[in-house]
């Protein structure tokens, strides 16, 4: 039996004080509607809808064409929002109706609710028992242990309000019973919208069965409509990727002051220290050491790396490679294996061949240095001559004195040895010794009468400025 997702997300979400969409605000790294993209695409659906509205060009722009886009121009309640949908809906399947802001809600759960709804040939709905059901649609079962009733807060007893189960609302329904439904939904009620709840009512008083699926998880149902509860879905979240990491043989110092987001892999046996952030699509390897106070994003990251107290954007660091403390690597750069990078280093898009150090006070940018070069503290490629970038080139088993000025575009062969203090301008051959710094002139008794001189001239600077 074919499978459909319907994904709802017309409505704005006003209590967010946005001029963004509710489902493309991001929990840990990825918009809300892409986490529930990615979960119903990990079932394979045989088609996924989702529901837009105002602001629809930001959802397109966040999930592109994975999806089919269904207009609901006017905002007439949830059942009005799946009425779209039913003109593209296929007799034998399955479809499943949620919303696009609950990032929670896991594969697994969907699973489950489809796999009752197949084996009971009943309508199913998402429930979890809670421990504060305040807010929520409280669901009354028969003596069956079915749905008798949703009855929402406003309008449930006392006695009722005392129950913990609560309706998700999230549905899945033998699609020929979801169609006869929504072809009977009226707006006559007090909210004059077309409910899907109205539908459960309908196939409930036709004879049709009503099936809570209880989440494994109370947090699996959560969804956003402001900030407050955008920050509670965040730290769940992030309290679930940290757990999986730990159960995957990572070791985490202090997941209450580390923050991984949703496409981050770590290899086992690395340790992760306070205040790191692992953002987008990073990669780490086994046995690295990462932090205190790192971040690192959309980075591929080797085996037995350590990173401490350092930025490393969008680059690659091979094996055994050392990172900092305090250093910068910049988008497009390519760290060779056993490279160190020291404290107060720069490096911007640029190769350093294995073995090279660059241990402090450095900028690198837009070259390409060999193996087991040394570079020295203070040295700079100069890159940039007020209109365009140039590159720099250093060959194998360079030595590269401190406070040198490499000035762009120039080449320095395998094996050459460039003097502390020299500003160079033209390529230097292989094992060639360039200096290229003015010789020192050094006066005998100089500086004291120089000192008196300027003692003199503050002086009278000073009697001047008095008058």
């Amino acid at each position: 039996m074919k499978k459909i997702g319907v994904i709802l997300a017309a409505g704005l979400g006003k209590r967010m004080n946005s001029k963004y969409h509710k489902v493309v605000h991001h929990v840990c790294g990825k918009p809300m509607i892409a986490h529930i993209v990615d979960q119903m695409q990990h079932i394979g659906f045989d088609r996924l809808f989702v529901v837009v509205g105002r602001l629809e060009e930001q959802v397109r722009d966040v999930l592109q064409d994975r999806v089919t886009y269904v207009q609901q121009s006017e905002q007439l309640g949830t059942g009005h929002a799946v009425q779209q949908v039913a003109p593209h809906l296929e007799k034998d399947s399955v479809t499943v109706v949620l919303y696009g802001d609950c990032p929670l809600l896991r594969h697994e759960e969907i699973e489950r609710l489809i796999d009752e709804t197949v084996a009971a040939q009943a309508t199913t709905v998402l429930t979890a028992v809670v421990d504060n059901p305040y807010a929520y649609g409280r669901i009354i079962r028969d003596a069956e242990g079915n749905v008798a009733r949703i009855i929402e807060e406003k309008d449930a007893t006392d006695e009722e309000k005392k129950l913990r189960e609560v309706n998700s609302g999230i549905y899945a329904f033998h699609t020929p019973d979801l169609l006869e439904a929504l072809g009977k939904l009226t707006a006559d009620n007090a909210q004059g919208e077309y409910l899907l709840t109205d539908c459960i009512e309908h196939i409930r008083a036709n004879h049709g069965i009503v099936r809570p699926v209880v989440s494994a998880d109370p947090d699996d149902i959560a969804n956003v409509n402001d900030r407050i509860q955008l920050a509670a879905v965040e730290a769940r979240m992030r309290w679930r990727l940290l757990t999986k990491h730990m159960q995957n043989g990572v070791t985490i110092i202090d997941p209450s002051n580390t923050y991984i987001e949703a496409d981050v892999t770590i290899g086992r046996d690395t340790i992760v220290h306070p205040g790191c952030t692992l953002e987008g699509g990073t990669t780490l390897g086994e046995d690295c050491v990462i932090g205190p106070h790192t971040r690192v994003i959309d980075a591929i990251v080797g085996d037995a790396v350590h990173i401490t107290s350092s930025v490393v954007l969008q680059s690659e660091i091979g094996n055994f490679a050392s990172i900092g403390p305090f250093s910068y690597i910049r988008p497009g750069s390519r760290i060779g294996a056993e490279v160190k990078i020291g404290d107060f280093v720069e490096i911007k898009n640029s190769i350093l061949g294995a073995g090279t150090k660059v241990s402090h006070l450095a900028y690198v940018g837009d070259s390409e240095i060999g193996q087991r070069v040394n570079v020295g503290c203070g040295v700079v490629t100069v890159n940039y001559d007020g209109f365009q970038k140039h590159k720099t080139w250093i060959g194998d088993d360079s030595f590269i004195g401190s406070n040198v000025n490499l000035i762009a575009p120039v080449t320095i062969g395998d094996g050459a040895y460039v003097a502390t203090g020299s500003t160079i301008t033209e390529d230097v051959v292989h094992d060639s010794f360039a200096i290229a710094r003015q010789r020192q002139t050094t006066k005998i008794g100089y500086a004291k009468g120089l000192r008196t001189k300027l003692a003199q001239k503050h002086s009278n600077e000073a009697t001047e400025n008095g008058r």
